[in-house]
C-alpha cells in the first residue's frame, strides 16, 4: 500500500494532510523518515507519527445491487453515483471492482483493498462474470459459436476470449466472460449483428447476487477469500 494511503487508514487525515505530514519529514517507516508519499508499505513495517505507531483499519469488502442509470463512480455526474445507496463512512476510500455501464444493473463489488480487487478484475486470473442478456435480434445459432469462439471488437487487435453462452429464449441468453474489456458485453453482440437492449451482472466469480435493487451487504469471510489464490 502507498505510504500516504496507509496514514489515511490509519488516521482521521485527510489525502493532502497526510500527504503534507509526509512532506514534513512527520512520518517515520521502520525508524526511518520518509518524505515521499508513493513509497510502498507492507505489513511487516513499522509505520510511525511523531512517535505513535500506526494502524490500518481492516479492510472493507461489500456487495451491491446497482439500479439502473446510476454510475459507478465516487461523485455523482450526468447519473448519480451508486455511492449514494451506500451509507458507511470514508466513502472517499472506496472504489468498485469492475464497473458497469449507467444503464446495466446487477452485481458490483467495493471495496478499499487495491490488492484484492485487482485479482478480480486482471485478466490472467480468469475470473467469471456471468451476465443476464437481452436482445433486439433473435441469437442465431451462428452468432453464438462465434462468441463461444472468440469475436473482433471494433479497435482491438486479438479476439475476446471464448465466452460460455446459455441460451435462455429466443432474445435472453447468460453469457459468461473472464475479461472486462471496455463495454465489452455490448461490443461482442453488436460484432456479431446485434443489440444489447438490456444487461445484467448476476455473478461474479462463486459470488451470487442475492440482495434487492439498492441493497448491498458486507461479503463472508469466505467470499472474500474465495478470490485470494
Amino acid at each position: 500500500m502507498r505510504l500516504d494511503k496507509f496514514v489515511c487508514k490509519s488516521t482521521e487525515l485527510t489525502k493532502s494532510q497526510a500527504i503534507e505530514c509526509i512532506k514534513l519529514g512527520e512520518i517515520y517507516v521502520n525508524g526511518k523518515v520518509i518524505t515521499n508519499g508513493a513509497t510502498q508499505v507492507h505489513e511487516s513495517n513499522k509505520v510511525a507519527w511523531n512517535e505513535q505507531t500506526l494502524k490500518a483499519r481492516g479492510f472493507r469488502y461489500i456487495l451491491m445491487h446497482k439500479p439502473a442509470n446510476t454510475i459507478c463512480s465516487n461523485v455523482d455526474e450526468v447519473y448519480p453515483s451508486v455511492f449514494n445507496y451506500l451509507p458507511v463512512e470514508k466513502l472517499s476510500e472506496l472504489h468498485i471492482a469492475g464497473r458497469l455501464d449507467a444503464d446495466t444493473t446487477g452485481l458490483i463489488l467495493i471495496t478499499d483493498d487495491g490488492r484484492w480487487s485487482f485479482s478480480i478484475t486482471r485478466p490472467s486470473r480468469n475470473c467469471p462474470k456471468v451476465y443476464r442478456v437481452h436482445l433486439s435480434k433473435e441469437l442465431t445459432a451462428d452468432a453464438a459459436i462465434a462468441l463461444k469462439k472468440g469475436v473482433q471488437l471494433q479497435g482491438e487487435q486479438q479476439l475476446t476470449r471464448p465466452a460460455t453462452l446459455q441460451k435462455i429464449g429466443s432474445r435472453e441468453a447468460l453469457l459468461t466472460i473472464t475479461e472486462g474489456k471496455f463495454h465489452q458485453v455490448k461490443r461482442m453482440f453488436a460484432a456479431v449483428g446485434n443489440r444489447v437492449v438490456s444487461l445484467h451482472r448476476e455473478r461474479i466469480g462463486d459470488i451470487h447476487l442475492d440482495v434487492e435493487v439498492g441493497q448491498w451487504r458486507y461479503l463472508t469471510d469466505d467470499e472474500v477469500k474465495s478470490f485470494v489464490n
